[in-house]
């Protein structure tokens, strides 16, 4: 790991941090998929790179899953389910099972944050602070639910009493596929895993090409931990190939999906044909509203986090920004003046606090934003442009003078750039809030209780933050109006997504 004095002569620097021993024997493992508790080569000799996007240099490869390996990993989940090897064992041993994966992982916690930094680009500090220890939280919030999720009683309201029994019971769907996205690789994995698992449901999990390694690694931790074969298989390949064929594949029952708009409408076409459950987590273009009564000086910070946080790959930034013509001016005074704190640094870097975009995809796609922004008439109040290297960073930006029909206020950017608009009164606000086809997330600062509660009731979001933004919990049920998708994930609402409700009535 680096020392102070490597820290102090890099300051300037965007070179990479030299790999541990650990992250350089996970990246360098033969291309492999995980079926049936064993790493299996592919039925072809398909991969893709594995790049850390502080460098743009390819470090590793990964295996580009055929139709055959996704038939093959399926078919594994879909006996272990129709075995009842994992859904019949007792409650409690599927809780103490799911906690024993949440304790390796909790005892490899920097192997975690250091593969999660060097295949995202997001910081290691950030990993460690936020991404291991949510994955935790996850594995052992849904494990407790194993035991406690159950069905009702209930006494039929057309029929004498005591004539029928009659109860509801919930079943679990069966197998699951799980298509999580590049911007939490490790959070989204355990996310989608933890409710399926307590359910008794099997799966097949597909991380992002781009971000596979922490699935991988996990993916090793689950014959330790205790779980049968075929319960998770993990298969790695690119969206329109892998993910595809797993979509469409018969032996699925439900898809859970985080990802974009564009593609989770793709999948939800496609489920329609087998008539598969479907849970969507879609795109963001979430609303931040500074009332004029706020401390700047703790809503100016508090609002460049929402956006630059994790480079602004986050599905809930808050990429528009609305201050109150009366503190406009201060506020974006005060958010430029935390450009400073997030300036782009190497993912491995211990002080860095924001890393490089996943891509050079993602890359070129926040830069074609800025420069339509620049010739629409957007003017850069702070950033719009990129530090010289070969990594993929670009600089926090604030555009302001912008108009609502702007393809930077529209569109979801997934990048370090906030678009800041004036406004007068409560109304306009949130008629501007809601001027989007999204509808995940929203934050609202102020010190006033009574207008915090009726902007929050006006705007059409599936989670509204006050005087904060982006704090996530397990036991709190997350998702989005519109096109941000549809189904909750968390909390009793995304455990029984995956579950079935069976209406059983005996005549007495």
């Amino acid at each position: 790991m680096a020392t102070a004095a490597d820290v102090l002569a890099r300051k300037d620097s965007l070179a990479q941090f030299e790999y541990s021993p650990a992250a350089k024997r996970a990246i360098a493992r033969k291309p492999a998929l995980f079926i049936n508790n064993e790493w299996v080569t592919s039925t072809h000799g398909a991969t893709i790179p594995v790049e850390d996007p502080s460098t743009g240099r390819e470090i590793g490869r990964l295996v580009d899953a055929s139709s055959a390996d996704v038939d093959r990993a399926v078919t594994a989940a879909r006996t272990a389910f129709d075995d009842g090897r994992w859904s019949n064992l007792p409650p409690n041993r599927r809780e103490r099972i799911m906690n024993k994966l949440a304790d390796l992982l909790e005892a490899h916690a920097d192997e975690f944050a250091e593969l999660e930094a060097i295949d995202n680009g997001k910081p290691i500090g950030m990993a460690r602070m936020i991404d291991v220890p949510a994955s935790v939280d996850h594995l052992r919030y849904m494990a407790g639910w194993a035991s406690k999720l159950s069905g009702d009683l209930i006494e039929p309201q057309a029929l004498p009493r005591g004539t029928v029994f009659s109860y509801v019971a919930r079943e679990p769907v069966g197998v699951a596929a799980q298509i999580v996205p590049w911007n939490f690789p490790l959070i989204m994995a355990t996310l989608k895993i933890s409710p399926a698992l307590a359910t008794g449901c099997t799966l097949v999990l597909k991380p992002a090409e781009q971000t596979s390694l922490t699935a991988l690694r996990l993916a090793d931790l689950v014959v330790e931990a205790g779980f049968p074969p075929g319960v998770i298989n993990v298969i790695t390949g690119n969206g329109h190939t892998a993910g595809a064929a797993l979509v469409k594949h018969p032996g699925v029952d439900k898809i859970a999906f985080t990802g974009s708009t564009e593609v989770g409408k793709i999948i939800n076409r496609s489920a329609t044909d087998t008539l598969k459950r479907v849970t969507l987590e879609l795109g963001g273009k979430s609303p931040v509203v500074v009332m004029p009564d706020v401390d700047i000086a703790e809503a100016a910070p508090g609002a460049a986090g929402a956006i630059f946080f994790n480079s602004g790959q986050v599905c809930i930034a808050g990429s528009r920004l609305f201050a109150h013509r009366s503190i406009f001016d201060k506020v974006i005074e005060g958010v430029a003046a935390t450009t400073a704190f997030w300036k782009p640094r190497p993912s491995l870097d211990p002080e860095g606090h924001m890393g490089p975009l996943v891509s050079k995809e993602q890359h070129d796609r926040v830069m074609g934003y800025i420069a339509a922004g620049k010739k629409a008439g957007a003017s850069v109040a702070v950033g719009g442009d990129a530090p010289a290297s070969s990594g993929y960073y670009v600089n926090p930006t604030i555009l302001v003078n912008v108009k609502p029909d702007m393809s930077v206020v529209r569109e979801e950017i997934f990048g370090p750039v906030v678009v800041a608009q004036r406004f007068d009164d409560l109304d306009e606000v949130a008629k501007a809030a809601n001027d989007t086809c999204y509808g995940l997330g929203a934050g609202i600062w102020t010190k006033d209780l009574s207008t915090m509660h009726r902007l929050a009731a006006k705007i059409k979001a599936g989670t509204v933050w006050g005087n904060c933004h982006g704090i996530i919990d397990p036991a709190l049920p997350f998702g989005g109006y519109k096109h941000s998708g549809f189904g909750r994930e968390q909390a009793r609402q995304g455990l029984e997504a995956y579950t079935e409700l069976k209406t059983v009535i005996i005549k007495l």
